[in-house]
């Protein structure tokens, strides 16, 4: 086994450098992954603008993680069931395992991991390295595998990099069939087709929608991935988009709306409207901006809506996602537009988070 590796380290607001870290030893409940590719998301972003985690101090960043098990202990290789040389997907989620919200399948709400949470926490792509044994994020030649890390294996056939696009599709499924409980023949409407945006347009096709509409600023590879997907492509600054919602659906509007761009008070609103009475409608983005109490109130009381919010996923959404990508049904190559080395993360970072191309979807880091 090596002794070093290599990885990219996030040391200052949008500056990289690539570090070389020890491999730590393996106990009977842990493991090291090679990191094969890890894919990129809004989040990284924010870590590497320093919007989020400032107070953290430098880190590897990047929780999107596909590999093969390098090495694992012996009680680890029976509770993940993989051995040496397996290729697995791990969930950025480090919980506890105990909580209410591990019991409950909202991982992503524990303490123990929450990144938002006022106390310590562990979490893949958001620990800083100074915290033994330092390899705690995806941009990285090999990760460490905690006991407590959420491992899946990846169907035979399924690329490292297409595999990584297991956490958008995770989180469409989840929001979609749980969150959202879309039936079949149901209406869905995705505002913000981004990754994840998208992941939510192949889960509610998988669900049996009988319509599905994605709205976006304006044309662009997303809008036309969507309609890849089976979706209605709809652009809001060209049209009225709730009134052409209106005219497709003969006034039924949409049973779920996901809402996934973040914006003032504006899309707040937009999302309301597009829903039916009895509809539900789901936030994944934060807001900015006042809104008045009347413009969000009267809608929901009138319609009877469902609102909540939606962070993260469970494990069998991660299941069935894997298994998604790995079927070939619908064309979700169509979201992988482009791959980088490790010593190219930073350019990775801007292409993604700085929007610098504006045909990229899902960006991977393949070490």
């Amino acid at each position: 086994m090596i002794g070093q590796v290599r990885a990219a380290v996030a040391t200052a607001p949008l500056h990289t450098e690539l570090q070389t870290f020890s491999l730590p030893e393996v106990g009977p409940e842990d493991g090291l992954l090679q990191v094969e590719a890890c894919g990129l998301c809004g989040t990284d972003w924010e870590y590497y603008t320093r919007q989020r985690g400032a107070h953290l101090g430098p880190m590897i960043l990047g929780h999107e993680i596909v590999g093969t098990v390098l090495a694992v202990g012996e009680g680890a290789a029976r509770r993940w069931g993989v051995r040496p040389g397996d290729r697995v997907a791990v969930e950025e989620f480090l919980p506890c395992g105990s909580c209410v919200f591990c019991r409950t399948g909202r991982p992503a709400l524990c303490d123990a991991t929450d990144s938002r949470s006022a106390g310590p926490f562990l979490r893949y792509g958001a620990t800083p390295v100074d915290i033994p044994p330092s390899l705690w994020g995806g941009f990285s030649e090999v990760l460490y595998l905690h006991p407590r890390a959420l491992v899946h294996r990846v169907p035979p056939g399924l690329s490292p990099d297409l595999a990584t696009l297991f956490v958008p599709v995770s989180n469409g499924i989840r929001w979609v069939r749980r969150d959202g409980q879309l039936q079949p023949g149901g209406v869905a409407v995705v505002i913000g087709p981004g990754a994840h945006g998208l992941g939510c347009v192949a889960a509610a096709v998988e669900a049996g929608a009988s319509k599905v509409f994605a709205v976006g600023r304006s044309a662009s590879p997303r809008l036309e991935a969507a309609r890849a997907l089976g979706a209605t492509p709809l652009e809001s600054q060209r049209s009225d988009v709730v009134q052409a919602v209106r005219e497709a659906t003969e006034g039924r509007m949409a049973d779920l709306v996901i809402d996934l761009a973040p914006g003032g008070p504006d899309g707040l609103r937009t999302a309301l409207e597009l829903a039916a009475k009895g509809g539900v409608v789901l936030f994944a983005a934060t807001k900015h901006g006042e809104v008045p109490v009347q413009a969000v109130a009267e809608p929901i009381v009138r319609k009877g809506l469902v609102v909540k919010g939606v962070r993260g996923r469970d494990f069998q959404a991660v299941e069935e996602a894997l298994a998604l990508l790995a079927s070939g049904r619908l064309p979700l190559h169509r979201l992988r537009t482009h791959r980088f080395g490790l010593e190219e993360t930073d350019t990775a970072l801007r292409v993604q988070g700085g929007r610098l191309d504006p045909s990229a979807i899902h960006v991977a880091v393949v070490p």
